[in-house]
């Protein structure tokens, strides 16, 4: 017989804890007015909040979208093999080799848990639990409801004390100072420093951040008492940013010492961040899976340089041999031996594609 009832009674989280101490195994169904979730649990352990297969708004494709893992060709080339197989999306993203089983597991943990975080906010709503409904598919991630339930509540702590230190989300971020080479960041911390331009609101910030919403404010907090960001200014909602500021505007050109400098601060810096530990449930995995260790260490130290670029210009170059020509990389740097490199850059060069694919 299904347990079923209303969040108005028992909390998602009551329940929850209910189907771990009694290390049930089902499917966990909750809805509320158009808001669905399922929760897939294996002897009282979650291990999937998503339904089997590719369905529409997935959560796990949706997250990594937003991460910023999987570009708009590789989306739309899942979709089209998944209609044509019926294969689980986990299955297609390991097979593809799009990321390998150690790096999509750290996307599926933070994914359940950035879906707990929503639901346990819920106080309307029903549920129903059935046994007979199971995950399918062998289980990238097994995790304690005990333990998920414990960071979900520590992050709704945490929530509490962004509102106070970003009170206002139409607030200016913008750069106040660089990290030490010697400063351990993550990759989406690392992409955070090149969305912070001192034209974008908090939220916009948020919105194109390669990370949670509880994850950038995260990052946010500690960069704010880092001194390496600070408000700089507020825009009404519905006002368009300011204008770009020109190359020529934004610095006088650099002195041939100051170029290599600069160049010698880029390789301390991609040194430093191959060590890169691995944080809670969020750990940077490089985005290079598949390719050589040369090569992806050479992908590294070109993004690192159009970050850089940015940060100088105030937008990434039109072409890739601007970096040569301002002394940010030697000529052969662009040049990834057995592969095909394109880069292509917004037309308002606040953003990037860069791909790597396999040489014929």
């Amino acid at each position: 017989m299904a347990l079923q009832g209303n969040l108005r009674d028992f909390s998602a989280s009551e329940i929850l804890q209910l189907l771990g101490t009694q290390k049930k195994t089902g499917c966990l169904t909750l809805e509320q007015n158009a808001q669905h979730v399922v929760i897939f649990v294996q002897d009282g352990r979650v291990v999937s909040t998503r339904t089997p297969g590719l369905a529409k708004g997935d959560p796990l494709l949706a997250f990594l979208k937003q991460a910023h893992r999987l570009s708009e060709e590789q989306h739309r080339g899942i979709l089209t093999i998944q209609r044509e197989s019926s294969r689980d999306l986990e299955d297609l993203l390991l097979n593809g080799r799009y990321l390998d089983a150690e790096e999509l597991a750290s996307f599926v943990e933070r994914q359940i848990l950035d879906d707990l975080m929503h639901l346990v906010r819920w106080e309307d709503g029903t549920y129903r639990f059935d046994p007979h409904l199971r995950w399918t598919q062998p289980p990238l991630v097994r995790l304690s409801i005990e333990g998920i339930l414990m960071e979900v509540a520590r992050r709704s702590d945490e929530q509490k004390r962004y509102g106070s230190m970003f009170p206002d989300r139409h607030q200016i971020l913008g750069l106040r100072d660089l990290p030490d080479p010697n400063v351990n960041l993550g990759e989406e911390e690392r992409e955070l420093f090149g969305i912070i331009d001192g034209r974008r609101t908090l939220d916009e910030v948020v919105a194109a951040a390669p990370l949670s919403e509880y994850e950038t404010y995260e990052a946010l907090q500690r960069m704010v008492e880092a001194g390496w960001v600070e408000p700089v200014g507020r825009r009404e909602p519905g006002l368009a940013p300011p204008p770009l500021k020109t190359s020529a505007a934004a610095s006088p050109p650099r002195t041939r010492w100051e170029r290599d400098l600069s160049l010698a601060v880029l390789l301390i810096a991609v040194f430093v961040v191959l060590r890169v530990t691995s944080h809670f449930v969020a750990p940077a995995a490089a985005r290079t899976a598949g390719m050589d260790i040369f090569a992806a260490a050479q992908v590294r130290d070109l993004r690192m340089a159009l970050d850089l670029y940015r940060l100088e210009h105030g937008g990434y170059p039109s072409r890739l041999q601007e970096l040569v020509s301002e002394r940010w990389l030697a000529r052969d740097r662009l040049q990834v031996p057995g592969y095909e490199l394109r880069y292509i850059s917004q037309r308002d060069r606040q953003g990037y594609q860069l791909d790597l694919t396999a040489g014929r």
